[in-house]
């Protein structure tokens, strides 16, 4: 299928000094190729999507990888499972890929015959005895649990924050230690990533910042031998947001993720860069992540060098072969997307005022209640839990309690539970916990259960900003103003998507992600917690960073008092730096 018309401007430079001469425009399409289509269900072709409605983003697998074969796998993590295939045989049947019961993961990766999720952490799948995952397609394979990883297994750990999936930092590395601030720095800093690698093995690539923050040098090692293999350079036209190295190819080509960010938060791009094995910038592969909902890992490399994108659709998701655009001799790479215009819902009637919130002293406090929200630990009763099987959810057989909370009867557990249409404070919760109501509820197919104990995304919130009444996504903008530039972004803001998902904003990331708190169904696997997302895709999918009108004119810091946590689960101990 063809990709709509887009427009590129080229930047030619010498020596580094900018020529305006050089500059020249070119229209170029590329050709996009859905590989493989799954429609939305439970059978084996297919794979489990939970549909669109208030407050509730369209969301489907949350993760696409490529094995050394040129096999894709597939996180359909709805269904408890994930779908292995060829995208060179798209009328094959897939493996399912049958996952432990305890294990609940919100992200994949794949490497040579590793199968590794991301559950709080690390954790590494195999066929149990008498099974493979090379088979000729359509088995059922049984996986079980090999290890979990430890943060020292830097390869791994660097693999999943590639895309934000990364356990937690403490208040020290979310706090200045001179000012007790919280970071909201506004340049770039040096970023080490380790990846494992088709053709060079395990390697070091080193992302050092480079006149200012439109550019980057990135220098490739071996880990082995620190052998220099690469140098490469990327610059775009705007702001640089995440940078990424994914691969190299069989053909000791170069692939890089990266992302152009305009002041505006407008047309912001994302898109691989591929480097000839001697560093030659030789095109790029633009994703197309407009008006399509969230996916923690959306893009994967091939040993072969295509690159294969993951869409989901209302109906289903479809596997997109990716169309490489060549750029010739050129330093500066200029993507505008011409972006279909979505026309925003219909906003309710709502006006702010004295009555409709009670306005936090400042930032700190709502900061403090998110994380109380994302932090508190309780114990998880057999009145809690509720009976099983729970498939309560109208529709294919999908459960109604949160994921997360699967197998934990009688154990302590961590955070407020993801509940459809639920709000309130964190005592209400607390004391319907203590008298026995049901924790959580993901099935959003259903009205909301006044009967169930938890918040959803906008609830969260709400009460983060310390409102008396719940505001829901579309309601927000009523009380929240939008922030021209997302770069300038403060902890206590907030990314919202009218009539769909919002996240509190934390701060921006040393290597230029978003850290949020949200309240979510698939990313945070039905509770409230912390995670890490690229800008760009958030800003694509039509994300608008906000500021609550009460907070408009605070400038005061976060202090440290704000992020002091509980001790985290035994699974989410090996969070560490990535780097």
């Amino acid at each position: 299928m063809l990709r709509p018309t887009h427009w590129i401007r080229l930047f030619a430079f010498g020596a580094g000094i900018f020529f305006g001469a050089g500059i020249f425009a070119t229209r170029a399409q590329a050709d996009d190729t859905v590989v493989r289509s799954f429609a939305g269900g439970s059978a084996a072709s297919m794979v489990g999507i939970v549909p669109a409605s208030e407050d509730v983003e369209l969301a489907g697998p949350q993760a696409l990888s490529a094995d050394g074969q040129g096999n894709l796998f597939l996180l359909d993590q709805v269904n408890g499972r994930i779908l292995q295939f060829n995208p060179k045989q798209p009328n094959s049947d897939p493996d399912v890929l049958r996952m432990p019961k305890d294990v609940q993961p919100t992200d994949l990766v794949v490497h040579n015959d590793d199968i590794m999720v991301w559950d709080g952490g690390v954790r590494t799948l195999k066929a149990a005895p008498g099974q493979s995952t090379r088979g000729l397609g359509g088995d059922v394979i049984q996986l079980e649990e090999v290890s979990s990883r430890g943060a020292d297994d830097q390869v791994a750990v660097s693999a999943f924050a590639q895309m934000g999936s990364q356990a937690p930092g403490s208040a020290i590395d979310l706090l200045d230690q001179n000012t007790r601030a919280a970071i909201v720095r506004t340049t770039r800093q040096p970023d080490r990533q380790y990846v494992a690698s088709r053709s060079k093995g395990s390697v070091i690539a080193d992302i050092i910042p480079d006149k200012g923050n439109a550019a980057v040098r990135i220098e490739i090692q071996t880990m082995v031998t620190n052998e220099t293999i690469g140098q490469l350079g990327l610059r775009v036209r705007n702001q640089l947001g995440t940078v990424e190295f994914l691969e190299i190819d069989n053909s000791d080509r170069f692939y890089v993720l990266a992302e152009d960010i305009p002041p505006s938060g407008k047309n912001a791009s994302t898109f691989v860069a591929r480097y000839a094995a001697n560093g030659r910038l030789e095109g790029i592969y633009e994703l197309p992540l407009e008006n399509t909902p969230l996916t923690r890992r959306f893009v994967t490399v091939s040993g072969d060098g295509d690159v294969y994108f993951l869409r989901t659709k209302p109906d289903g998701i479809e596997v997109v072969g990716v169309g490489f655009r060549s750029l010739g001799n050129v330093s500066v790479i200029d993507v505008r997307p011409s972006r279909t215009a979505v026309a925003p819902p219909p906003q309710p009637d709502v006006k702010f005022n004295a009555t409709a919130a009670v306005r936090p002293s400042n930032r700190q406090q709502a900061i403090e209640a998110a994380f109380a929200f994302e932090g508190i630990q309780w114990k998880l009763t057999q009145a809690n839990y509720g009976s099983d099987p729970d498939s309560q959810c109208s529709g294919f057989n999908r459960i109604r309690r949160p994921w997360y909370l699967q197998g934990k009867v009688n154990q302590e557990v961590r955070g407020v539970p993801y509940c459809w249409g639920c709000h309130g404070s964190l005592a209400n919760f607390r004391q319907r916990i203590e008298s026995g109501t049901l924790a959580g509820n993901v099935c959003t197919r259903n009205a909301p259960r006044p009967d169930v104990a938890g918040v959803d995304c906008s609830a969260f919130v709400s009460a983060a900003w310390g409102l008396s009444v719940h505001y829901t996504t579309a309601a927000i903008p009523a009380i929240a103003a939008p922030v021209a530039n997302p770069w300038d972004l403060k902890p206590g803001d907030a990314l919202n998507k009218p009539g769909s998902h919002v996240m509190l904003f934390l701060r921006f990331t040393p290597d230029r992600k978003a850290e949020v708190m949200e309240s979510s169904t698939g990313g945070c696997n039905g509770r409230v917690c912390r995670n890490v997302y690229p800008l760009a895709s958030l800003l694509a999918r039509g994300y608008v960073p906000v500021r609550f009108r009460a907070f408009a004119d605070d400038q005061t810091t976060v202090s440290a008092s704000a992020y002091q946590e509980t001790e985290a689960p035994a699974g989410r101990r090996t969070a560490s730096k990535r780097r």
